[in-house]
C-alpha cells in the first residue's frame, strides 16, 4: 500500500548526516550537533572543497546555523585538530610492542600513506598542522618514538627519522592519486632519452609508478633505521 502523503516519515528521514535527532523536551525541532558528527561533515566537505572551507559551508552542510557549530568546537582551528585526531586513529600502530621495530615501523608507515591516499585532500593541511589538542596523534608519536628508543636507536634521530617517513608518506598518499601522464614529456623542446628509458623501464615491471616510488623510499628508510639500531638488537 502507497503511503498517504500525511503519513508519518521514519525517524531519521531528511536528517542531514553528522546531527543526531532534536530533543522533543519543550525545545524547537532543530538538529543537536555532537563533535564526532561535525568532524565528519567536515572531512567530506574538506575532500570538495579542500583547506578553504568555511564554518559558513559546513553549517549549511549540516542544515545548522555557523554559529551553532562553536557550541561544539573552538573555531575552526579546533575543527581542524579533531579531524587529525580522527584520521590519525585509523594509522595501524599495532605492531609496535608486538613485532621488530623496523617491521612496526613498515606496517605503520603503509597503513598512514593508506589512510591519507583516501583523504588527499588532507595532506597540506595535517602536515603542517601542529599536534596540540590531539591526543592520538600525540599518542603515536609517543609509541614510535618509544619503542625507537628501546630497540637502542639513537634519541637524537628519532624526530628526522619520524619526520622522514611522514615526508615519503604523504607525499606517495598525494603521488597514489596523480595522473598517469604527470611524467608525459611530450611537447618538450629538447629530447629527454635518459628521463624516458627510466619512465619506460619502470613500467615495464608492471607496478604503478606510486607504489614503486613509495616502496624504494620505504626500503631505504627502514634499512637506515636498522642501520643504526645496535647489532643485538
Amino acid at each position: 500500500m502507497t503511503p498517504s502523503k500525511d503519513s508519518p516519515r521514519p525517524a531519521g528521514a531528511g536528517r542531514a548526516p553528522g546531527v543526531e535527532p532534536a530533543r522533543r523536551a519543550g525545545r524547537p525541532t532543530t538538529a543537536v550537533l555532537t563533535p564526532a558528527g561535525i568532524t565528519a561533515a567536515a572531512i567530506r566537505l574538506i575532500e570538495v572543497q579542500g583547506a578553504e572551507f568555511s564554518m559558513t559551508a559546513l553549517g549549511r552542510a549540516l542544515g545548522v546555523a555557523p554559529s551553532a557549530l562553536y557550541n561544539h568546537v573552538a573555531g575552526r582551528d579546533g575543527l581542524l585538530t579533531l579531524v587529525q585526531d580522527e584520521l590519525m586513529g585509523h594509522v595501524d600502530v599495532s605492531g609496535f610492542g608486538t613485532s621488530h621495530v623496523v617491521v612496526a615501523l613498515r606496517r605503520w608507515a603503509e597503513s598512514y600513506r593508506q589512510v591519507f591516499a583516501r583523504h588527499e585532500a588532507m595532506v597540506p593541511i595535517i602536515a603542517v598542522l601542529p599536534v596540540t589538542g590531539s591526543p592520538r596523534t600525540v599518542d603515536m608519536y609517543e609509541l614510535v618514538a618509544e619503542h625507537l628508543i628501546a630497540a637502542g636507536f639513537p634519541a637524537a634521530d628519532v624526530m628526522p627519522t619520524i619526520v622522514a617517513f611522514e615526508s615519503l608518506v604523504f607525499g606517495s598518499a598525494m603521488d597514489t592519486n596523480a595522473p598517469e601522464t604527470i611524467f608525459d614529456t611530450s611537447g618538450h623542446p629538447r629530447p629527454t632519452p635518459s628521463f624516458d628509458e627510466a619512465r619506460r623501464a619502470q613500467a615495464a615491471t608492471g607496478t604503478p609508478s606510486a607504489d614503486a616510488s613509495f616502496d624504494w623510499g620505504l626500503e631505504r628508510l627502514l634499512a637506515g633505521v636498522e642501520a643504526g639500531l645496535p647489532s643485538e638488537a
